[in-house]
């Protein structure tokens, strides 16, 4: 999608500072750190939210969970939250699918 500001990070068209890139994916620093270790991981393929979520591409989603449990390992992190947001009232702010990866303080339940 071309006006979606994660497509064109993954198309390098706007800088990040990577965590990890591959040819499905790629995980970078978030811009607005909400916790001491917080990147993101999202898709290359353009797919909306959670909610777009199906059999054409679970393989994609699911490698993103490798690369996440893989990465954090790499980053030392034992301990660590996965979120994703669906919708703008439960405050995706970028309508492209996204994980956060939060480490490093402790989480508190219930959030938001």
């Amino acid at each position: 999608m071309s006006d979606c500001l994660f497509c064109k990070i993954a198309a390098g068209e706007i800088p990040s500072s990577k965590v990890y890139e591959d040819e499905k994916c790629l995980a970078f620093h978030d811009i607005d750190p909400q916790a001491p270790t917080h990147f993101l991981v999202i898709p290359k393929e353009h797919i909306g939210s959670v909610a777009e979520v199906n059999e054409d591409n679970a393989a994609t989603v699911a490698h993103i969970f490798t690369v996440i449990a893989r990465e954090a390992k790499r980053l030392g992190l034992q301990s660590y939250r996965v979120v994703s947001n669906i919708g703008e009232q439960a405050g995706q702010s970028v309508p492209h699918l996204h994980f956060h990866v939060l480490a490093g303080r402790d989480m508190t339940w219930p959030p938001g």
